[in-house]
């Protein structure tokens, strides 16, 4: 029998506890074991202990990573500190399953993609959308050519922000790192890597109450990014904090054959529309997964871990998404195109579970 992932979890607030509801499938089946759990904050550890199963809790992260009975490093703490933690549990030499953004800049980001290529664990940065059933459909419909060469594509997602935790809106925080990630983390996916970006990005409410008190606002909460693949190939991602409830596709991809749209989120998808020239009409796919969730990366993870097998979600690509958000907002605040230095290899969706 395969032997359960041992799991040490470095940040326990609200992002844990939606991937807790998973765990608890996992570790009922005996795939993992909950080891330890560490958060700032003392409170947690009779959650942690008495309600998740974890057999050791720590206010200090350095504890997880000495442990020599832990395989797989989960981190969901605060954006600007997934980097560094990282960092850190990648040198100790264990797995590694981040929450996005994996880096806080470009620095940080180079460092863990080159960590990982000589690490003896594996690093997973989120987002997991393309580990979705209609997304990896979508992507093997676009590279079989059913809808032709693409021309352009069109992607949304935003809300009207969270009303918890600060370090969304302080530097090294905002929409796009938050939400405009997965939409660029999926039209890269489907495109291929971009070679240029502009933006027109900011912060359109300057102040906003945040558990309860009001704080400033520092980073970009509203943005249009644009993003050229290459050969006349262009698509646009929209996101904010600005967006109170919208009504319309996810993703679209516009082919010289035809259209195909992800409906729903690309994090939840709700299947998939295809129109081709050839037939003439819309066809409607319903969604044939609607248990899949965004925190389906922990299950990825872990059978890959188990398995051998190298996971379809790279550093390579989350490296080359944080290049385009970070010279998105450059581009927003100077008014001026950037280049995107950053490649990553084609995905693999054909492969793998």
């Amino acid at each position: 029998m395969t032997q359960p992932v041992r799991i040490g979890l470095i940040g326990f607030g609200r992002v844990a506890r939606t991937y807790l509801r998973w765990h608890e499938r996992l570790r009922w089946q005996g795939v993992v074991e909950h080891v330890i759990a560490c958060d700032l904050l003392e409170k947690h550890r009779d959650d942690a202990l008495n309600t998740y199963g974890f057999a050791h809790f720590t206010t200090n992260y350095e504890d997880v990573l000495s442990r020599s009975d832990v395989d797989l490093v989960l981190i969901y703490t605060s954006m600007q500190t997934h980097g560094p933690i990282a960092l850190a549990a990648l040198a100790a030499g264990k797995h590694v399953q981040v929450e996005k953004p994996f880096a806080p800049n470009l620095d940080v980001g180079i460092q863990l993609v080159e960590a990982a290529r000589t690490s003896a664990g594996y690093l997973v940065p989120a987002p997991y959308s393309i580990l979705s059933p209609t997304y990896r459909t979508i992507w093997r419909r676009i590279q079989g050519g059913d809808i032709g060469r693409p021309y352009m594509a069109r992607s949304l997602y935003g809300h009207s922000g969270p009303t918890w935790g600060p370090w969304f809106y302080q530097k090294g925080g905002g929409a796009m790192f938050d939400l405009g990630v997965y939409n660029i983390t999926s039209l890269t996916g489907l495109l291929g890597p971009a070679k240029r970006v502009m933006a027109m990005s900011g912060s359109a409410v300057h102040e906003r109450i945040i558990d309860g008190q009001t704080i400033p606002v520092e980073a970009d909460d509203n943005s249009h990014t644009l993003l050229d693949f290459g050969d006349a190939i262009f698509a646009v991602a929209t996101t904010g904090f600005t967006i109170q409830k919208y009504r319309t596709a996810g993703i679209e991809v516009y082919g010289s054959q035809g259209t195909i749209q992800l409906m729903g989120d690309d994090f939840r998808p709700r299947g998939y529309e295809l129109w081709l020239n050839e037939v003439g009409a819309w066809q409607v796919f319903a969604e044939t997964h609607p248990e899949w969730t965004w925190t389906d990366g922990l299950r990825h993870t872990v059978e890959c871990i188990q398995t051998g097998a190298h996971p379809l979600v790279t550093p390579e690509h989350a490296y080359h998404v944080l290049e385009i958000m970070i010279k998105a907002q450059e581009s927003g605040a100077d008014g001026q195109q950037k280049t995107i230095e950053s490649t990553f290899p084609s995905l693999r969706l054909a492969e793998g579970a």
